[in-house]
């Protein structure tokens, strides 16, 4: 009987591990929505935790959100939040030179703030929708939304 359950247990070992190995994403898509500082910052948190684990980030700005972006942000985007007094923005920039993340803005963001892309931080473009679409839809991406 120890001897049946050990070989199934093995078995069932095998089949997972490489199930799980195929499951690890090249690319994390975080879309960022959410208006909070707390929520904002956690989303960059755990984009910086994928990246740091090997894992390529992809971050989308839309709507309140996309205030992380600009050169000229407001307090919620650049004041420091507890526990380690980091704002959304710092982090955001931190993950964009330490990680390589290539950061945007939704397209209608800027035309909804009458804007053009000289308001936005050095090294954040703006989205392209079928382009984005793609990167959400690729089968080697894992999307976090917030």
């Amino acid at each position: 009987m120890q001897r049946t359950l050990t070989a199934a247990l093995l078995a069932t070992a095998a089949l997972v591990a490489p199930a799980a190995q195929a499951e690890t994403p090249e690319t994390l898509v975080t879309v960022l929505t959410a208006p909070e500082p707390q929520t904002q910052l956690m989303a960059m948190v755990l984009t910086m935790q994928a990246a740091q684990q090997g894992v390529a980030p992809h971050v989308l700005l839309c709507g309140p959100a996309g205030d992380l972006a600009l050169k000229d942000a407001p307090a919620t985007a650049t004041a420091g939040q507890p526990p380690r007094d980091m704002s959304p923005q710092g982090l955001m920039q931190k993950i964009m030179l330490q990680d390589g993340a290539r950061v945007e803005v939704c397209a209608i963001y800027l035309p909804g703030k009458g804007a053009d892309p000289s308001v936005l931080l050095d090294g954040v473009g703006v989205a392209k929708p079928g382009a984005m679409a793609s990167a959400i839809v690729a089968p080697n991406a894992r999307v976090m939304s917030y």
